[in-house]
């Protein structure tokens, strides 16, 4: 049985995440540097090894000041924990298109397993001939878990960052 070896195309893929801001607000980030790769031994990526890995430096929210923050020790620390990672421990068929993907996400030092429900919109020929599949991704994940812990007391009640992250991914992927 042969290994297909699939590469990110970063250009038709987002890792986004949102957050809630004062218990009433969204705020939507990305990571705009990343790169990702699957191999898998059938068609229906059934137990595939998948891998991902983001440059926390290029956390994007569109606001300067508070990306400077995230980046601190208050948040990520990235100048001690420059990367985030994934990596899968298992991608099992739920029903036609929908998958669960399981595995084991790194931040700031710490490794929790989480399961994230999967779309796989299957694969298709682009314009140039090239073999693609495409995966979108939604999760929650709680940023506490990974030691994400600051936050700041409102006058009101509540607090400044809401703990749950919520995970929006569109992957986009070329067979090599």
């Amino acid at each position: 049985m042969s290994t297909t070896k699939w590469a990110i195309d970063p250009t038709h893929s987002e890792i986004g995440f949102k957050v809630k801001h004062m218990m009433f607000t969204t705020i939507s980030g990305k990571f705009t540097k990343f790169d990702a790769s699957i191999e898998s031994n059938d068609s229906n990526f059934e137990n595939a090894k998948i891998e991902f890995t983001g440059a926390i430096d290029s956390i994007a929210t569109g606001n300067a000041d508070r990306d400077t923050h995230l980046l601190s020790a208050d948040f990520f620390d990235a100048g001690q924990f420059p990367t985030i990672k994934f990596s899968a421990t298992s991608f099992s068929k739920i029903n036609e298109g929908e998958y669960e993907l399981v595995g084991d996400l790194t931040m700031h030092g710490v490794t929790k397993s989480v399961k994230l429900p999967a779309e796989f919109s299957g694969l298709m020929k682009d314009p140039w001939g090239n073999t693609k599949l495409a995966l979108s991704l939604e999760g929650k994940i709680n940023r506490k878990d990974w030691g994400l812990t600051w936050n700041s007391a409102l006058e009101t009640g509540g607090v400044l960052v809401g703990e749950e992250v919520k995970l929006a991914i569109e992957l986009q992927f070329i067979k090599e």
